[in-house]
This record gives C-alpha cells, sequence and structure tokens, in this order.
C-alpha cells in the first residue's frame, strides 16, 4: 500500500496504517459460541472484529447486566468494527451506534498460537460515560512495535441512560452500573478465550482514558478491592472521577426520564421503558439541570455511576485512602490542562461560580470562595474570557488531575516500587493558538501510532514537529503492558521513568522528556480537593 506523502515525511509511520495481506487465508477462531473470520494484515498481525462479548442487550434486557453471547455455530465475519453503543444526545444510526453495541475487537500476531501466552493489553475507551468516544481504535501498531508480542483488546460498553439509569426500580427489576457490569463482562470474556488468540489469561492489563480511567478506578475498588484476578496491571490515563451520585440522589433523574418517555404513569415504570423503541429513549436521553441548578450551563456530566453498595461500595477517595483496592502495579497520569476542553467560558467571577453549582450542586458559598481563592485570575489565553483559566484549571484538578494524584499515592503506599506517574506537556501550535494548551488525553496518537486513533485533522503536529514523541510514549506504554514496568522495553534513549517517591513524575514532551516534582501549589490545590471530595463526589 503506497502511503499518501503527508503520511510519508514521518519516519516509520507505516505501522501506523493496517492494510490486507493478500492471498494469505483468513485466520479464524472457534469461541465455542461462534465461529469467528478475523483479517491477515500485511504487517504480520491478525484484526477480529465486531465478535460479541454478550448478548443483545435488547428488550427485557434493556437496563440489566450482561448476559451471555447467544450462540451462533455459523462461521461469522469479523472484519468490520459492529456498531458503536448510542450515547447521549445521538440518533439511532445502526451502521454507526446502536443499542445493540456490545463488541469486542481483538490484534493478536498472525503466528501466535494458543499456547503463546502472550501479554493482553485491554483498552477501555472514554467519553464521560455519556458517549463512545474512542471508539474502534486500532492495535496494530502496538502489536507490532512490540515485536509482535502482546495481544491488545477494544469493547464497547453502554453509556448514557441505556448504561447509566439509577433508580430503587432499577436495583429491584434491572441492574445498576450497567455500563461498569459491560466492561466487566468483557474482561471475564478475555479470561475465558483470549487463549484461542494466543494472549495469556493470566496477564491481562487493564488501560482506561477519561471515562475508562474512571472505570478503571472502580474494576480496582470493586467489591471493596476484591481481587478476581481480572488483570495484572491497571493504566489510568486521565482519570476522569466527577460527581459519584448515590441512588436516592438520583431519584429525580428517573422520574424525568419515566416522563420524558411517557412511562410515568404506567403500572410498571421500568417495564414501560423497556418496550419503548429507542428513538423515544433517546429523546429523553439528554442533559438537563440538577435540581435547584441552571441550565447555562448544563452540568456537563448527567448521566454517571452510582454507589450501589456492592460494585461500587463507597466513594472513590476513601476507597483508595482506605486501601480498599486491588494492589497491583498501576501507571497513571494527566495532561497540562486538562480542564480546557469542558470548563465553562468564563468571563466574570460568577461565571466560575455558576459552572461550579451547576457541575457540583452540594458546594456551598464558603466551599465556593476556598476554590476561588485557590485559583485567581492568571493572564487570560487566546480566544477565552478573562475568568477562564481559573474555570479549565480547577476543573481540571478537581476532576482528572488530583483523582489521579490520589491513586498514585495511594498505590504507592502500598506499592512503593511499582507505581509510576507521568503528566503529557506535548506542545501543539494550533492549541496553544487556540487558547487550549495540552488539552485532555492530547497523548493518545502517541500512545497508539498517528493514524490509530482517527484523529489526524486536529493532531497534525504528530506527523511533524511532534513525531519524535510517538515512539518514546508508545514504548513505555508497551513496556508496562508487558512487563508491568515502563523501563525495561522504552525507547532508546527515553530517560528512566522512575516511580512515584514522595511525588516525582515523567514529564512527556518532544526533545523534553524528563522526571521532575509535583510542584508544590499542587500538591496544596489537590488537598483541598480531597478535603472537599465529599463534597464533589455526591
Amino acid at each position: 500500500m503506497k502511503l499518501p506523502v503527508w503520511l510519508s515525511i514521518v519516519p516509520n509511520i507505516a505501522w501506523a496504517i493496517p492494510s490486507s495481506s493478500h492471498g494469505a487465508s483468513s485466520p479464524t477462531v472457534d469461541l465455542g459460541y461462534s465461529k469467528y473470520q478475523g483479517t491477515r494484515l500485511a504487517g504480520g498481525v491478525d484484526q477480529f472484529l465486531g465478535m460479541r462479548y454478550a448478548a443483545p442487550p435488547l428488550g427485557d434486557l434493556r437496563f440489566r447486566a450482561p448476559q451471555d453471547p447467544i450462540k451462533n455455530r455459523t462461521l461469522q465475519a469479523a472484519t468490520e468494527y459492529g456498531p458503536i453503543c448510542i450515547g447521549v444526545d445521538q440518533d439511532n444510526t445502526p451502521k454507526e451506534w446502536t443499542e445493540d453495541c456490545l463488541f469486542i475487537n481483538v490484534f493478536k500476531p498472525s503466528n501466535a498460537t494458543s499456547h503463546s501466552k502472550l501479554p493482553v493489553w485491554f483498552f477501555v475507551q472514554g467519553g464521560g460515560y455519556a458517549q463512545n468516544s474512542n471508539a474502534n481504535y486500532n492495535g496494530t501498531a502496538v502489536v507490532e512495535e512490540s515485536g509482535h508480542g502482546l495481544v491488545f483488546v477494544t469493547l464497547n460498553y453502554r453509556v448514557g441512560a441505556l448504561g447509566f439509569l439509577a433508580s430503587e426500580e432499577v436495583r429491584k427489576n434491572g441492574d445498576l452500573n450497567v455500563g461498569l457490569l459491560d466492561q466487566r463482562r468483557a474482561l471475564h470474556w478475555i479470561k475465558q478465550h483470549i487463549a484461542s488468540f494466543g494472549g495469556d489469561p493470566d496477564h491481562i492489563v487493564i488501560h482506561g482514558v477519561s471515562a475508562g480511567a474512571g472505570s478503571v478506578a472502580f474494576h480496582l475498588t470493586a467489591f471493596g478491592g476484591k481481587d478476581e484476578k481480572l488483570f495484572v496491571g491497571a493504566v489510568a490515563e486521565s482519570s476522569f472521577w466527577p460527581t459519584q451520585r448515590t441512588v436516592a440522589e438520583m431519584e429525580f433523574q428517573y422520574e424525568r426520564f419515566v416522563n420524558a418517555t411517557g412511562c410515568s404513569n404506567a403500572t410498571d415504570s421500568l417495564r414501560c421503558l423497556r418496550e419503548r423503541d429507542i428513538a423515544t429513549i433517546q429523546s429523553a436521553n439528554t442533559a438537563s439541570p440538577f435540581p435547584g441548578g441552571s441550565d447555562s450551563p448544563l452540568p456537563d456530566w448527567y448521566w454517571l455511576p452510582v454507589t450501589d453498595g456492592t460494585l461500587v461500595p463507597e466513594l472513590l477517595y476513601d476507597a483508595f485512602k482506605k486501601g480498599n483496592f486491588i494492589k497491583v502495579p498501576t501507571l497513571v497520569g494527566d495532561d497540562t490542562d486538562e480542564g480546557s476542553n469542558f470548563a465553562y467560558n468564563a468571563n466574570t467571577r460568577s461565571d466560575v461560580s455558576q459552572f461550579f453549582k451547576n457541575n457540583y450542586p452540594h458546594l456551598t458559598d464558603s466551599q465556593l470562595e476556598s476554590i476561588l481563592a485557590a485559583y485567581p485570575p492568571r493572564t487570560p489565553l487566546p480566544k477565552h474570557g478573562a475568568w477562564f483559566r481559573t474555570s479549565s484549571d480547577a476543573y481540571g484538578d478537581a476532576t482528572f488531575t488530583c483523582p489521579g494524584n490520589h491513586v498514585t499515592a495511594s498505590v504507592a503506599r502500598r506499592l512503593p516500587h511499582a507505581t509510576w506517574n507521568y503528566r503529557v506537556n506535548i506542545l501543539d501550535q494550533a492549541n496553544l493558538a487556540g487558547g487550549i494548551g495540552v488539552p485532555h488525553t492530547f497523548e493518545l496518537p502517541a500512545i497508539f501510532g498517528a493514524g490509530s486513533t482517527g484523529a489526524l485533522r486536529s493532531t497534525s503536529s504528530y506527523l511533524s514537529y511532534n513525531a519524535g514523541i510517538i515512539p518514546v510514549t508508545m514504548h513505555y506504554f508497551i513496556s508496562f503492558a508487558i512487563a508491568l514496568n515502563p523501563n525495561p522495553l522504552r525507547y532508546a534513549g527515553a530517560p528512566e521513568w522512575k516511580t512515584w517517591g514522595s511525588g516525582s513524575r515523567l514529564r512527556l514532551q518532544t526533545n523534553n522528556t524528563a522526571m521532575e516534582e509535583v510542584p508544590a501549589v499542587s500538591v496544596q490545590r489537590c488537598q483541598l480537593w480531597e478535603n472537599l471530595s465529599g463534597t464533589t463526589e455526591v
């Protein structure tokens, strides 16, 4: 396959663009419940796309935990991605996103057999629990760059109302947090079936980005930290911790939902919801203000996991602080300007206050004052209001950076030699000119390879002046997936990534990757958010 000119300017970028191996036999796999035929690519990688890991969550299975996939002994094509799980404010488009969406994808070395026992890298996409925003990433590059030494897996999971509708009615005749249960179902699927693809079921590293990283935190603390041996290492990339609510606090949301779908007068409201067509469900699958809140702006995140007493037994901050989590090697990090893509473009101090009240409805006036005091206004950024930096910095710390640091410090107290942290500071001229700095998850193309994430237009610097950070970043993550340590297989010339210690992290930056200490002001601000966690998580 001849590369376009705009791709050929980057050395070794070919591994990001898979192509079929003409003339090679199509690989097949028998999973017991179904046989699948995948595609053999020219670079020595087989891909199996759109395999069912659970039954379609339709009809009576709506708002229930995922069930075993339906048996089908006819050879099934696994050559195209399945539809993505439909989310907030999306229209049902069967070939793009829909309710029948519980599909899993596997990328394996072509020469791997059931006896290979290769490490498994399992990636959980993000999207704020509202959408599947990082769907269908291509694992070819990381398999090739690993020396064909690992198996890479991705999945879809339910989001929005279909994934996180919460009420005592749901608890009574359904399941809470089914989006998280989908992910656990996929983990069990990997344990059961990954040997058929050459993977080691006893060496699975779970890696999540954004809401996927928040999900990793939930899996680490699931059932009070009970270790079901589903994974041996964890990567939390920009760990997303918005408000963590109780079922009782979400009853208002359930009432709104049944009203909006015409089920408020039904004898059994949940049964009524299961009988509604997807268009009716989607008409109500949108955001609304919290009780007493404003719709200007609307809450950033309306449908979220809830504390259910079992899978999610307590607040994440409390679980990690008390040590109620699975102790495995961890890799945790964030970006310099985590809040810049989400924060309100505030022009005044009162704008910032309203933004936080709408997202954290339990904050008191005195708590808001302490937040504003910790984040005084700075020089305005291009294309943004005078108070945007306060809004962005505070929200980024509250929702991403400080939760990640809390996880790192908590794990480091139990596993001091197996905990690493990083800060992404990959500078992109367009981002800087747009006033968003180094935004949330900007490093994704550096982890998986330019072209693997489908985001080339917004990350064109990875094809030119930031191309050099790709192998550095990718090999740290490959090394962790294989060796549970980012150092043994790191890129030639890349610095040693030291463990957290008392607050050390790796700065990932083109031509300037190095260790650094977490600044004292960041430590102080994160202590503020930890003190407020009982308010900001509910």
